[in-house]
């Protein structure tokens, strides 16, 4: 069979701007450098009250549609990935095609949808069901339209506060990809885990300092088993890393250990012994308190050498440029990651086709998964038709007390009217409730 990617991406970001170091520290009288060296964030996105999880991936679907020329007849499932879903039984696929035909002719009727739910990581389980399903020959020559759609907010005063976001990826996947080929090796590290829960509550319940161990439990493990079906891995073998990015502060941890990981026993560790000596093996001590105390301080000296921060700023540092700037999408912050570092390549004029990813997925509860990716010919075109850097411009910046408001406004358990801030033009709008309180959409 022909291979199956990513065909197409569009990114739709909350269409209200909350700027970290100028608007929120002051506020809380912090410092600007705990977010935005600390955390590694400069502004949230937040979704206007006419916007939701519906409108923002219907939004970003509907321009992806129009742009590659589809019509619903071309689309075989609509896949939703969601940790903001507010039905526990009608999945949002249907209110996203529910608005798609009030533009397109023809309908979705004969189109599989369905919803993901698996914390952060259902994003690319929803591409993987894509996949298998064109893989199986299902699709009787239709595409797949996957939608990652979050709205990432937490109370306020909660520790997860400052990155906070919302938006939506659409990622069309078909034969014969334009951006990203998706290879059949994948990698799992999964344990039950209670680090982050919603359970039937708006906000989530966090341990964070938890939530990152289990993430870099849960990556060190999934990289393990990727490795025991496609081979050892190099810090040379992939251009670009995309990892699940809460907060890019993360992604430096995990990072590093991920160099540690895939430098060992290679010929980039015989080029650091002299200076920083050879990765602290288990055999070499007599308990885990005195090898864990040596992995460390090998670490800190890992951090500091040239060759991981050369590997750092080719590798990962592009992953981060959108994330720094819209908060955490829970589904979509991977693949805010990838189209990010792809970003960069075109900025910078570099010829990704053919290069290779790896992306680093993760779900709290927990689960990560790592597959590979190669960057297709058309890749440069598809990222050149984002509008994302217009997008983001064009954001109202919020006062702090606007957001008092519009946090306010998203917040189930407070009942407030506000006016919009933004107005509505050429969009799907959430537009009230209907006979059986249902939400109900039309486009301005």
């Amino acid at each position: 069979m022909e291979s199956v990617g990513i065909d197409a991406i569009e990114i739709r970001p909350g269409k209200l701007r909350l700027d970290l170091a100028e608007t929120f520290a002051p506020a809380l009288d912090e410092a600007p450098e705990k977010y935005t060296e600390g955390l590694g964030l400069y502004a949230s996105s937040f979704p206007d009250i006419h916007e939701d999880i519906v409108t923002m991936g219907a939004n970003a679907a509907h321009r992806l549609m129009e742009r590659k020329d589809l019509e619903p007849a071309d689309i075989g499932r609509i896949d939703v990935a969601t940790e903001s879903a507010f039905d526990n039984s009608k999945p949002v696929s249907t209110y996203v095609a529910g608005c798609l035909e009030q533009v397109f002719a023809g309908d979705f009727h004969h189109a599989n949808k369905g919803e993901r739910k698996f914390a952060c990581i259902s994003g690319t389980q929803s591409l993987d069901d894509a996949y298998n399903w064109i893989k199986a020959g299902r699709s009787r020559g239709r595409a797949a339209l996957v939608i990652a759609t979050d709205t990432a907010l937490y109370a306020r005063g909660d520790a997860g506060e400052a990155t906070q976001g919302a938006g939506a990826v659409a990622m069309l996947i078909d034969e014969e990809p334009a951006v990203v080929e998706m290879s059949q090796a994948q990698g799992y590290g999964s344990a039950d885990e209670t680090d982050f829960l919603k359970p039937n509550q708006q906000f989530p319940s966090v341990d964070g300092k938890r939530s990152v161990q289990v993430y870099l439990a849960r990556m060190r493990e999934a990289l393990e088993d990727y490795e025991g079906v496609a081979g050892d891995t190099h810090p040379d073998d992939f251009r670009y890393i995309p990892f699940h990015t809460p907060f890019p502060g993360m992604v430096r941890k995990a990072a590093l250990l991920g160099y540690r990981h895939v430098a060992r026993g290679t010929d980039v560790e015989d080029g650091l012994a002299a200076r920083i000596g050879r990765q602290p093996r288990r055999d070499d001590f007599d308990d885990e308190a005195a090898y864990e105390g040596a992995v460390r301080e090998h670490m800190d000296a890992l951090s500091g050498t040239d060759e991981y921060r050369d590997w750092f700023g080719r590798t990962i540092e592009p992953t981060l440029d959108v994330a720094r700037h819209v908060g955490n999408w829970y589904t979509g912050s991977v693949h805010i990651a990838r189209a990010s570092a792809l970003r960069r390549a075109r900025e910078e004029g570099f010829d990704a086709a053919g290069e290779r990813l790896l992306v680093g997925s993760y779900g709290s509860g927990a689960q990560a998964e790592i597959h590979a990716e190669t960057v297709q010919e058309g890749w440069n075109e598809e990222i050149e038709a984002l509008n994302l850097g217009d997008q983001l411009a064009a954001r109202y910046d919020m006062s702090f007390a606007e957001y008092e408001q519009v946090h306010d406004a998203h917040n189930h358990a407070v009942e407030t009217e506000i006016e919009g801030f933004t107005e509505p033009d050429g969009e799907f709008v959430f537009d009230g409730r209907g006979p059986m309180d249902e939400r109900t959409y039309r486009f301005v």
